[in-house]
């Protein structure tokens, strides 16, 4: 079996009562919101991750304020020629807060658009796991950085599996 890990940072930005989400779009065309965010590049840090991508997917920039925690995904999934990978997607979490730029949509991306959501509506969304796991850690701020539910659970969104 493969062994895939996939190392990404992602922001909670929270302002007004609002909550700053990018809607990703899965290699099938379905549609869920996330945390703005995404995949670290090699020798790239944490930090500089979570900015560059937020600007990319929202137009904000952003100033990380603090780390919320770490959530860590594990599922496996049929690869070609009849192999199976083992993949581990590890979440770093930040609190952030916008300090500039206008929102805007990414373009060639894996998200088509960005947008603030009331707080008591972002359980109705169709979102990935990601979102109620930033909420919790930016709601409870648990010192040991993870929520409650257990690392290596599978579960990529609150409708469907997904990587992110």
């Amino acid at each position: 079996m493969k062994q895939e890990l996939r190392v990404a940072a992602y922001a909670v930005c929270v302002r007004d009562g609002a909550m700053l989400l990018a809607r990703w779009v899965a290699k099938d065309g379905s549609k869920r919101w996330t945390l703005p965010g995404g995949g670290m590049d090699h020798g790239e840090d944490p930090y500089d991750t979570v900015i560059r991508e937020a600007e990319e997917e929202t137009g904000y920039a952003i100033e990380p304020l603090a780390l919320l925690g770490v959530d860590s995904q594990r599922h496996t999934y049929p690869r070609r020629l009849g192999t199976t990978a083992d993949f581990q997607s590890l979440r770093i979490v930040y609190e952030a807060r916008v300090t500039g730029g206008e929102l805007r949509y990414e373009t060639n991306g894996s998200t088509d658009m960005a947008a603030w959501h009331p707080l008591e509506e972002v359980p109705a969304l169709d979102r990935v796991l990601l979102v109620d796991v930033g909420l919790t850690l930016w709601r409870k701020r648990p010192a040991v950085g993870r929520t409650s539910r257990g690392a290596g659970r599978d579960g990529g969104t609150a409708a469907a599996s997904s990587p992110l």
